[in-house]
């Protein structure tokens, strides 16, 4: 099996999480949006896969490398 951390790029607020669990995703599809410095951030899927596990919520504080999202 292979799984996939997707990463934070930046330290900032999970505005929304935009999949669940199970959900397939395919590359550029985006996953969550972070807030920073009141400016919207997408975090994409780097490629394709499904949502084993959300790390985070939505509101939650993250920095620069935590683990959002594991896709397998």
């Amino acid at each position: 099996m292979n799984m996939r951390e997707i990463k934070s790029t930046m330290t900032g607020t999970v505005l929304q999480v935009k999949v669940s669990v199970g959900d397939k995703v395919g590359a550029s599809d985006e996953l969550a949006i972070l807030e920073s410095m009141k400016m919207e951030i997408p975090v994409e899927s780097q490629g394709t896969g499904v949502v084993k596990e959300i790390k985070v919520n939505e509101g939650d504080f993250v920095d620069e490398g935590d683990i959002l999202i594991i896709l397998e």
